[in-house]
């Protein structure tokens, strides 16, 4: 396909998206089934489109004077990836299945010289409606995150210590771009490439199906790391969804101890069982909540982890549509939701032991005030210092920016160049 042929599709997807509210990969699927002619690379260009278009819909908005897939599309290509309106032109000339060519206000609105004056929300890329929590969360620092949100993530891996190390599988992905994470001791990142570029497929790589290494952020690997699972200790991971934490803190624990996963969604759990025998991992034990509870736990855990349900506003470099559909009842669904975590999973956590709170959102509501509310409600708990952790475990790194007065850390893609994630940890009182 040419690039006419590449924007066309864009538009008939993104369109798919807007119209009928399908989740973006599923509608790129579904192209996919029904063109079969389109190769894997012309598959990569056309969903690097969406998702770029999403990314950065609120500012190409106001680019075209309209939220519209056509004109979003011809943005991101013109705009985002830097490819002129000489080069559109051309594209569009070319190709027999190319959209229609521009009208004379498209081309002026995309030309260089077009003026535009953005709005705080809108040079963020960002819902207006959230603009004030998100500028109260971020501080001065509110449109460089928002910008940082809307460009695309890097491949990030973690070394599994069970079956490997960092400078044996930097070796075996040297072909891919790898190289070591800025931060967590167990990273490898990719970094993203621009415009057409496609990624690699690391899950096709023999060190992914020998279980050597696990895809997971650099911000996820580090809330784990933080966590300090230690070996022989009982630790529960409350809401392990499909596991990529669990596992994380299965190879902190190298193996010994007891570690239980579980999840409120079964359906969230179930690829953990796969993944476990891919990790080498032997010390889990996964409880299913349609067949078991948890009381014998009660009061017996070391560590408690909670990776909370929450609005996923720190990876919407990933998940660039869910950006677009957040809605303020969907937050304040979300706040009672982690209320409603904190209270359950303490009762695990026996005297002394830790209670680790996390969440990949960068809003105030569902973090530091959570961690408020929960020391307010349970004053057998103490804080304990986050940040002390990360200068004992990482003592020559960059300290992250945003940290609360007692501690807690958020991570962010400006700040730290990971995706936005959250980490609170208390101590149950002797």
């Amino acid at each position: 396909m040419k690039d006419g042929g590449r924007l066309a599709a864009a538009i008939e997807v993104l369109q798919e998206v807007e119209t009928r509210h399908r989740p973006v990969q599923a509608a790129l699927r579904d192209w996919g089934t029904a063109h079969r002619f389109a190769g894997s690379g012309d598959r990569t260009v056309i969903g690097n489109l969406v998702f770029d278009a999403l990314r950065n819909k609120a500012s190409l908005s106001a680019v075209m004077q309209s939220g519209d897939p056509r004109g979003l599309v011809l943005a991101t290509y013109v705009k985002s990836w830097e490819k002129g309106v000489v080069a559109l032109e051309e594209a569009l000339a070319q190709d027999r299945h190319a959209p229609e060519p521009l009208s004379e206000p498209e081309k002026q609105l995309l030309s260089e010289d077009a003026e535009l004056s953005l709005s705080p929300a809108e040079a963020a890329d960002i819902p207006n409606w959230l603009w004030s929590r998100f500028e109260d969360s971020l501080g001065e620092n509110a449109i460089a995150e928002g910008k940082a949100l809307a460009r695309r993530a890097p491949v990030d891996l973690r070394v599994n210590t069970l079956k490997s190390n960092r400078d044996k599988l930097l070796k075996r992905l040297a072909h891919t771009g790898a190289k070591s994470s800025s931060l967590s001791p167990l990273g490898i990142r990719i970094e993203a490439k621009p415009g057409l570029g496609r990624m690699p497929h690391v899950q096709a790589e023999e060190g992914y199906q020998k279980g050597w290494f696990e895809l997971q952020d650099e911000a996820s690997q580090l809330a784990a790391y933080l966590a300090k699972a230690a070996p022989g200790e009982q630790v529960l991971d409350y809401c392990a969804g499909g596991g990529g934490k669990t596992l994380a803190l299965a190879a902190s624990m190298q193996n010994k101890g007891q570690l239980y996963a579980f999840d409120a969604d079964r359906l969230r759990l179930a690829p953990i069982h796969e993944r476990l025998k891919r990790a080498g991992v032997h010390n889990i034990q996964v409880r299913d909540p349609a067949s078991t509870d948890l009381t014998d736990l009660e009061d017996l855990m070391d560590l408690v982890f909670i990776d909370a349900p929450c609005t996923g506003t720190g990876v919407w470099r990933r998940r660039p549509d869910s950006k677009w559909k957040l809605s303020e009842r969907a937050l304040e669904d979300r706040i009672k939701d982690q209320r409603h975590v904190l209270e359950n999973a303490k009762k695990y956590v026996k005297t002394g032991g830790r209670l680790v709170y996390a969440t990949c959102s960068v809003l105030r509501e569902e973090n530091q005030s959570q961690s408020e509310w929960f020391l307010k409600q349970n004053p057998e708990f103490q804080p304990v210092s986050a940040l002390e952790i990360w200068k004992e475990l990482l003592p020559e790194k960059a300290l992250p920016d945003h940290v609360s007065e007692t501690g807690s850390l958020l991570l962010s893609p400006h700040s730290t160049g990971t995706d936005g994630f959250f980490i609170s940890v208390f101590q149950k009182r002797a």
